[in-house]
């Protein structure tokens, strides 16, 4: 059992969590608790931390998998305090996993013989935000996720909690520029409808049967001109009183979700 918050492995896995450029570097990131643990396909688990307690508690939910993954020498015991120094909430549940980076490619994202429905984001800053429009994006049948600009790290600790989950099983792709799938989207049939304060049309007045992608830009700053100029459309989602803007991920979800009750939830 690792007892020592001096542990290199410890050590190492404490700057996974804070530092993005070695997560890019290494190709990995870490998630932890039990849930998000029950959720990472165990061919994708590079190395595992557990304390007893969160051992025991796998084991009482009738996880087989830890038992695995001991026999293959990729779990480390640690103590309750070690866990705490490699941790990144307050209260952590004991279970910890440094997880493969997987790559999803375009076919993921635009399955033959469906109207794709996706989700781009631009400069999206906040973790939160981000983590819940891939939890709530799944929830609505999209079939993924582009990240484009300055989005905030999809491997950032928070964003993965936030995911609920959806990170391994939502395809995500990220680019510099989004306008470079632009053209890839539409040879598959997607119209791309950017989310903007000065919108054409009520974004309920739309025909989002088809291909349909949505574009919600930063938090403060909305979506980039030449973003907008790139769009097939403009839409915009109409508020009462002197609110100027909605969060990013309830915006996503309404735009998703009139896609979806127009597609019959299917």
């Amino acid at each position: 059992m690792i007892s020592s918050p001096a542990n290199e492995k410890v050590k190492h896995v404490t700057a996974l969590n804070k530092k993005a450029a070695l997560r890019e570097e290494e190709g990995v990131f870490v998630a932890e608790g039990v849930r998000l643990f029950e959720e990472i396909p165990l061919s994708d688990i590079k190395e595992a931390y557990f304390t007893d307690e969160g051992l025991e508690m796998l084991k009482q939910r009738g996880h087989s998998e830890p038992d695995m993954l001991l026999r293959d020498g990729r779990v480390d015991m640690v103590s309750t305090a070690v866990m705490e120094k490699m941790s990144d909430v307050v209260t952590p549940q004991g279970v910890l996993a440094v997880v493969k980076r997987r790559r999803h490619e375009w076919d993921e994202l635009l399955p033959e013989g469906k109207a794709p429905l996706l989700i781009l984001l631009e400069d999206i800053q906040d973790p939160g935000n981000l983590g819940t429009v891939l939890r709530t994006a799944e929830a609505a049948g999209a079939h993924g996720v582009i990240l484009g600009g300055m989005t905030a790290d999809i491997y950032n600790p928070k964003v993965v909690r936030s995911t609920m989950g959806a990170i391994f099983r939502l395809p995500f792709m990220r680019l510099n520029d989004l306008s470079f799938c632009f053209g890839v989207l539409r040879k598959r049939g997607v119209k791309i409808h950017a989310a903007a304060m000065e919108g054409a049309e009520v974004f309920s007045s739309r025909d989002y049967t088809e291909g349909a992608a949505f574009i919600i830009g930063n938090e403060g700053k909305g979506l980039k001109k030449e973003t907008i100029d790139g769009a097939d459309d403009t839409v915009y989602i109409p508020m009462a009183g002197k609110t100027e803007s909605l969060n990013a991920s309830v915006s996503a979800a309404l735009l998703l979700y009139e896609a979806a009750r127009q597609r019959g939830y299917k």
